[in-house]
């Protein structure tokens, strides 16, 4: 509100809440703060789950950061922001969410000490974004070299990934299933190899344990064949994938047929009849013994491809549909008119079987199979949900690590490395600029310190085993939760792709100088919650901590 001549001028809307300067940042800082501590006992292979429950009573129980996050209900619009940055690192790479997240909470932290100087936010986002610069480089010196062909170095990546999660016990078995399945659809081009992910299928069923999950060369699809008289198991089987129904079309336009008398409906019949005979006879002379069709199957052209010894499945997903052409060579059939045998895709068997309570397709044994499926199994529907959320982590960790070709040893080692080099690095800066620069480095060993916190572990102790070892030069020692020592990471096994790594810190600099840089928040009316609260309530910095 302004005055002009003692008559009050109103700018913002009734009801606005406006918070400005020291006051906005610092609400905007604790929100979150609130989210990275909500996530941070997650962190490492010891870290513990949260137990998830919606409005409608559902559960998840997970450890998975970017799970958690996507479930919490969040109003504050700086913690969203902090949820958008798993969010990006997840679809960039698939994990480190957690760490993106918790990291970004600490430059925050260090970032509110440093406002408490008196030190301007706009220096210190220049000192933090010269100090990421300067970490993605040492990180780059300290990666090395993956080869595509080296899979026990691939298995202990994906194995990095799954450790922690309810799938542990199994680590090894899946850490294998994994590299076998990325190996399988990865594709070399020009530039090295791309992975697409889309092409591997993962199709969940309770009641067997996770060691019985499989990877089948083929695509299993969640139907049951259409007619009880068709054959359960063809072998050799000449694969015709439609996307058109086999039923007779309604006409485009509005039709009327006259018909005078019961000679006429039975030759209307009977020429409906042959229509679908000869749809299916057109199949049947291509060579065709399995039919995957995306629309419907009309009655009488099942009895008909019954009586062929046909298999054939309706209402196919398009998504599988496009599985189904990748991994047997079909061509995705749209007229049947002309249907020739170069078109029908091959799979050594087609089979029906009961996994669990229902009825499942398998299509095995393609040659070159480019679309695969891997069939999870686990005692209780929570565990088969969180082990889909492992390998889902560790097969976009393993297409990262294939792609980009380096890897980093993990364990908190990258984390504490960095922040040596930077703390040697930061005086060069000179000015305030430097005091950001090892705020940052600072901020970096959140990391290791919440590893050695969630194992129960002395924290201090540890910071101070992890400076000394990379102070003399060992660069890949971290913190190994399970001696509860300082280790070589390396040598444990435990790697993690420099994607990752990089991602995690760029994506959390990016958005901690965005929220330091806000002084100004105006919450307009319309933010009302639906419990009546009035404008700007919605700003309760604690929104999240229920679900720590």
């Amino acid at each position: 509100m302004a005055t002009l001549q003692g008559t009050p001028v109103l700018i913002l809307k009734e009801g606005t809440q406006r918070t400005v300067g020291r006051d906005a940042q610092r609400l905007n800082i604790t929100a979150a703060k609130v989210i990275a501590e909500a996530v941070k006992s997650t962190l490492g292979p010891k870290g513990m789950d949260k137990m998830l429950v919606d409005s409608l009573g559902d559960v998840v129980i997970t450890n998975d950061g970017v799970t958690i996050l996507k479930e919490m209900d969040v109003e504050h619009p700086a913690a969203k922001m902090i949820i958008e940055v798993a969010k990006t690192q997840e679809n960039e790479v698939g994990d480190g969410t957690t760490t993106a997240v918790v990291l970004a909470g600490e430059l925050l932290k260090k970032a509110e000490e440093l406002l408490d100087q008196e030190i301007h936010p706009t220096v210190i986002a220049k000192g933090f974004r010269l100090a990421a610069e300067k970490a993605v480089e040492v990180l780059e010196n300290i990666a090395e070299k993956i080869d595509v062909d080296d899979e026990e170095k691939l298995k202990k990546i994906a194995a990095t990934a799954i450790t922690g999660k309810h799938a542990e016990y199994a680590v090894e078995y899946l850490a294998d299933l994994v590299v076998k399945t990325v190996k399988t659809v990865a594709e070399k081009t020009e530039k090295g190899y791309e992975v697409d992910i889309d092409n591997i299928k993962l199709e969940k069923r309770q009641g067997a344990g996770i060691e019985e999950t499989q990877l089948v060369n083929g695509i299993v699809i969640d139907k049951e064949v259409v007619h009880p008289s068709m054959p359960k198991r063809v072998k050799d089987a000449k694969i015709a994938v439609l996307k058109s129904a086999l039923e007779v079309k309604e006409t485009e336009t509005d039709a009327e047929i006259r018909i005078t008398d019961p000679e006429m409906l039975q030759r209307f019949i009977e020429q409906e009849e042959k229509m679908l005979k000869e749809m299916v006879d057109t199949l049947v002379n291509a060579g065709a013994n399995v039919v995957f069709c995306q629309k419907g199957i009309d009655d009488l052209a099942q009895y008909y491809l019954a009586k062929a010894g046909v298999l054939a499945v309706r209402r196919v997903r398009q998504s599988d549909i496009d599985k189904i052409a990748k991994a047997t060579g079909a061509k995705i059939l749209t007229d049947l008119r002309d249907v020739k045998a170069e078109d029908l895709g091959t799979a050594e068997i087609v089979e029906e079987k009961k996994i669990g309570d229902e009825k499942m397709v398998f299509i095995e044994g393609c040659k070159n199979p480019k679309a695969v499926t891997i069939l999870i199994r686990g005692g209780t529907e929570h565990i088969v949900d969180e082990v889909e959320r492992s390998l889902t982590d560790a097969l976009k960790v393993t297409k990262v690590a294939i792609e980009s070709g380096y890897v980093v040893a993990g364990g908190g080692a990258p984390e504490a490395e960095i922040s040596l080099k930077l703390k040697q690095w930061a005086p060069s800066l000179g000015g305030r600029e430097q005091l950001a620069a090892e705020a940052f480095a600072n901020a970096l060993e959140v990391i290791p310190r919440a590893l050695a916190e969630n194992a129960g572990l002395d924290p201090i102790d540890i910071l101070v085993d992890i400076r000394k070892a990379h102070e003399e030069g060992r660069t890949t020692y971290g913190v190994d939760v399970f001696s509860g020592k300082i280790e070589d990471m390396s040598e444990r096994g435990v790697l993690e792709p420099l994607k990752i790594k990089k991602q995690a810190i760029n994506s959390a600099t990016d958005v901690a100088i965005m929220i330091l840089r806000i002084d100004d928040v105006i919450a307009a009316k319309g933010m009302e919650s639906d419990k009546g609260g009035k404008g700007g309530e919605d700003f309760d910095t604690d929104s999240s901590s229920d679900e720590d």
